[in-house]
């Protein structure tokens, strides 16, 4: 794929009038849908015309300062169109959907305006009209990286402009999967808010090295006063992650098909892909020819990769299937058992010269499950999947699995082996349950935090007190 060039960067600022009154008329919209994107009522079909016809002629006032995306923004008008004119059903938007095509306009600054029902992963579940103003994150030396051994042509990183209630929400990344469409299309890009990743990193790890007396090594410390270079650091992870998803040598059934399989294959799926980026991360670092400015990127994605993991990943979200809590859970306890990880006297502290080598044992220890793995039936795949969890993180005392292959119905189809997964197959640690008491009201305050510093999105969030103090 050849990238296009483009004219300067668009400015529509977040006070822009026409986006205002596009974002206005959204929300308004956005309260006559129901779940599916449709407007059922026909008594309101008159006031969401007035809605579509506002949202257009807004989308028309904004195209020229978005040249970039002429063709979409011009199908975008006509989907919206034949929506209306069909009487409001389940929205179909595939053909705007396939012209907008962020990945081949990959500039700093440069803006889209995106306009579709859709849902918003860890936000809404309702397909419904959702407006967000972005901003692409580029820095020369990502484009550096994706240029040379990590190419990535679907990731697109972004930052909050503005944007409507779907996304006031905990919801981090823009996917082409979730707009309402007639027929599922190839999917080409992926988009990930390294802004409000970042964010609510620096919120959460000021918070959590407060609470467990965590002194930071002095690079580290850079990440909670810079949100500019969390950002970039964020987007250094993200790439590297989102590659290892279709790359390594992945089991026949791949983790990331959406099919019912217990949800701790997914957590060692997501692992996987972070401690790739740590792995390769630690290798950029050491790597006296590479540019300084990576070299010092590759040092904060190891810190982000272990402290985002271990102090926000694994205590945030509900206890049911929760795979990427399990995965913060799991990289704590490996190197708490290996002693490179101390809570001792209540204080929280990281052997930093030998950290490195023992995280990238347990992401050895994943890949060669994966290796193993396609040589094995799925069932036999599972349990090892299983053993490698359980051999470092204690299951439930009441979980069926934990008892071994004699107490699983392996005779059945692998549904029933799914079934006897528990919701919290395994709980939280002590020290986790002590940690999540304190740091619950911090993690809550990110819902909708993006990268500036208005009182909204302060970079504080509530004050921490020690896990000493009660």
């Amino acid at each position: 794929m050849t990238l296009t060039a483009t004219t300067a960067p668009a400015t529509i600022s977040a006070d822009h009038p026409e986006w205002q009154r596009l974002k206005a008329s959204a929300t308004a919209l956005r309260g006559l849908q129901v779940q599916d994107g449709s407007v059922p009522e026909k008594a309101d079909h008159a006031a969401a015309a007035g809605h579509v016809c506002a949202i257009v002629d807004a989308v028309k006032a904004l195209a020229p300062a978005l040249t970039h995306d002429a063709r979409y923004l011009e199908l975008l008008g006509r989907d919206f169109g034949r929506w209306m004119e069909a009487g409001f059903g389940v929205p179909d938007f595939l053909d705007s959907l396939l012209a907008f095509q962020p990945q081949a306009h990959r500039e700093d600054g440069l803006q889209h305006l995106v306009v579709f029902p859709m849902y918003t992963q860890n936000g809404s579940s309702s397909r419904l009209v959702e407006a967000v103003l972005i901003e692409v994150v580029w820095p020369e030396f990502i484009a550096g990286l994706e240029q040379g051994d990590y190419s990535n042509r679907l990731f697109v990183p972004i930052r909050f402009l503005d944007f409507t209630p779907g996304y006031d929400t905990n919801s981090a990344v823009l996917f082409p999967e979730t707009v309402a469409v007639r027929e599922t299309p190839k999917f080409t890009w992926g988009a990930i808010f390294a802004d409000r990743e970042a964010a609510r990193f620096r919120r959460v790890l000021r918070a959590a090295a407060d609470i467990t007396a965590l002194e930071l090594p002095a690079d580290a410390a850079e990440l909670l006063g810079d949100q500019e270079l969390t950002q970039e650091t964020f987007v250094m992870w993200d790439l590297i992650h989102d590659r290892t998803h279709m790359r390594g040598d992945l089991p026949f059934d791949p983790f990331m098909i959406k099919q019912r399989m217990p949800f701790f294959l997914y957590s060692l799926e997501e692992l996987r892909c972070d401690l790739t980026a740590f792995r390769e991360s630690v290798k950029i670092e050491k790597d006296e020819e590479a540019d300084p400015e990576t070299r010092r990127h590759a040092k904060l994605v190891q810190y982000a990769v272990i402290f985002d993991r271990i102090f926000r990943f694994a205590i945030t979200g509900s206890r049911v299937r929760n795979y990427d809590g399990l995965g913060g859970q799991l990289l704590f306890a490996w190197l708490h058992q290996h002693r490179v990880l101390h809570w001792t006297d209540s204080r929280l502290s990281i052997d930093w010269d030998e950290v490195a080598g023992v995280v990238i044992e347990l992401g050895a220890r994943i890949d060669e499950l994966y290796w193993r793995s396609i040589d094995r039936p799925k069932t036999a795949h599972w349990l090892a999947a299983y053993e490698l969890i359980s051999g470092t993180v204690t299951p439930n005392p009441a979980s069926v699995w934990a008892k071994g292959p004699g107490a699983l119905p392996l005779d059945g189809p692998p549904r029933g082996l799914t079934d006897q997964v528990l919701d919290d197959e395994f709980p939280l640690s002590m020290f986790y349950e002590a940690l999540e008491k304190k740091m619950r009201p911090v993690i809550e305050s990110t819902a909708g935090i993006t990268g500036t510093s208005d009182p909204g999105h302060s970079s504080t969030g509530p004050a921490a007190t020690p896990m000493t103090a009660g």
